[in-house]
């Protein structure tokens, strides 16, 4: 057997992929040895079917989460910072409902909200909260008559299976080993060390992660090891419609059961509408949005659009299992999404530590204290704090240049559209020239598959960022299986084998 790892990371989800990145970077000039295992795809579970957004969670305000929010605000304003190509601002519009009362918060109550929310983290590039006339402001025109007063707020925007990949990109460019399609089926501590067992081999480490998410309880039980926790498993599921507004702004619509919904512009043609909130007790590989839930999302964006949305105006719908740490709550939005981390004491051996919980805009912080403790006891992962200063692949330019980005692709390469030229510079920021390269037309790029795909991307996407089948390209590391006809997916399909 080779030399043992200093970690092996279990999950290549959001938080595995992050601490992939950071405990990569250790190490001093050495570098820390880190493996990586994800039994299917990255971002093929919950980090693939998020609401895709990087905010502070308003909501959990009124739940008393100050900590949370504060966090995950001063992260927001990083991740933003060191991946400029796929996180952007969003300005969110939040319709105060007529009477303000009962299961809606009065106006009051929001402006004292959205205050707190602009500072509780201390100063942000983001321009802040203000009152608008929804008479008078654009995002107004597709409501209900009858909503006259409302809010405008920032948060961002983020390809949540891109800042996986980008993760995982940058962990194996500083050395991580990563094998996607790996599934763990044994582990055991063995002479100070963790022999973990694949079906590509037997691999030693020094310490393990247990980032599966959801599955998390499934693997603490394969290694052997009581958590002191449990993972409640909370269903998010969307919906996605044909474009049901114009306007770049997205919606926070309060409804009468105490929960919110959003209402996003999506993929220049669509919009995205969620999320839901239910335990989820089936499986955690084939997760799909129930009837009864496309139906509230349909009745929840009705009731406050002009025009009905109904089943017949989805397209595509998805759903994700949250791993919430398990508090005892009673209604499932009202679970922490906090995180615990327990770390196994020092007179068990060889380390392991399992994150419970967590949410996609904490990753990069939440990775950093995994291995700040985990450096506790193994000097490898020593060293001092460098995720939040370092660009992830492809977004090494201002975070203010995006635009200037997308605009300067159509002039290295003119056969690219102006609808080309923001999809390819919002996926892969600077690193698209590695991919167009000296191409002066798409006949360079190989095969065309549709909407945009070309035979070079995909050839990208295979070498690089260990896409295998069609679903990681259509679904995953782009969204154009939105966009291609059946019998284009069909024929890309057969070409990528899968």
């Amino acid at each position: 057997m080779s030399e043992p790892f200093d970690l092996i990371v279990i999950g290549g989800g959001v938080n595995g992929a992050s601490v992939a990145r950071d405990a990569a970077g250790r190490g001093g000039e050495r570098g820390a040895k880190v493996l990586l295992l994800e039994a299917r795809d990255l971002a093929s579970g919950t980090s693939s079917a998020s609401t895709k957004l990087v905010h502070g969670g308003l909501r959990y305000l009124e739940h008393y989460e100050f900590a949370l929010v504060r966090e995950a605000l001063g992260e927001r304003e990083v991740l933003w910072s060191i991946a400029p190509h796929i996180i952007r601002p969003m300005r969110f519009v939040l319709p105060v409902a007529p009477g303000g009362t009962g299961h809606r918060r009065p106006r009051w109550l929001l402006r004292a909200g959205l205050f707190l929310y602009d500072h509780i983290a201390g100063p942000s590039a983001l321009p802040g909260a203000r009152s608008v006339d929804l008479a008078r402001h654009p995002a107004g025109r597709p409501l209900r008559k009858g909503l006259r007063h409302g809010f405008e707020y920032s948060d961002g925007w983020v390809d949540d299976a891109r800042l996986v990949v980008l993760d995982a990109r940058d962990a194996a460019m500083r050395g991580a080993r990563v094998l996607t399609r790996t599934p763990v089926t044994a582990a055991r501590r063995e002479g100070g060390l963790w022999r973990v067992e694949t079906p590509a081999g037997t691999f030693a480490g020094r310490a393990l992660v247990n980032a599966a998410g959801p599955g998390a309880d499934a693997v603490a039980g394969l290694l052997g090891e009581h958590v002191p926790y449990g993972i409640r498993r909370v269903r998010g599921s969307h919906i996605v419609t044909r474009r049901l507004f114009a306007h770049p702004f997205a919606y926070l619509f309060q409804l009468p059961d105490k929960r919110i919904c959003f209402a996003i512009p999506y993929e220049d043609d669509f919009t995205l509408i969620g999320t839901t909130d239910r335990d989820h007790d089936g499986s955690l590989v084939e997760v799909h949005a129930a009837e009864d839930e496309i139906d509230y999302l349909c009745r929840a964006a009705s009731s406050y659009f002009a025009q009905a949305v109904s089943r017949a105006d989805v397209v595509h719908h998805f759903a994700g299992v949250r791993a919430l740490v398990d508090d005892g709550s009673g209604r499932p939005e009202e679970a922490t999404r906090g995180y615990r981390l327990p770390l196994s004491e020092a007179e068990a051996g060889a380390p392991v530590l399992h994150i419970y919980g967590g949410k996609i805009t904490s990753c990069r912080a939440l990775a950093e204290e995994v291995v700040d403790l985990l450096a506790e006891r193994l000097p490898a992962l020593a060293g001092p704090r460098w995720t939040a200063r370092e660009a992830l692949p492809g977004g090494d330019f201002p975070r203010g240049a995006q635009a200037r980005l997308i605009g300067v692709l159509p002039e290295e390469y003119p056969f690219l559209s102006e609808r080309d030229a923001t999809r390819i510079g919002r996926a892969y920021g600077l690193d698209a020239a590695l991919w167009l390269g000296e191409a002066r037309g798409w006949s360079d790029l190989g095969r065309h598959f549709g909407a945009g795909l070309s035979e070079a991307e995909a050839e990208w996407l295979r070498r690089e960022e260990w896409a295998r089948t069609a679903e990681d390209v259509l679904w995953r590391r782009t969204k154009l299986g939105l966009h291609m006809s059946e019998a284009e997916q069909s024929t890309f399909r057969e070409w990528m084998g899968g």
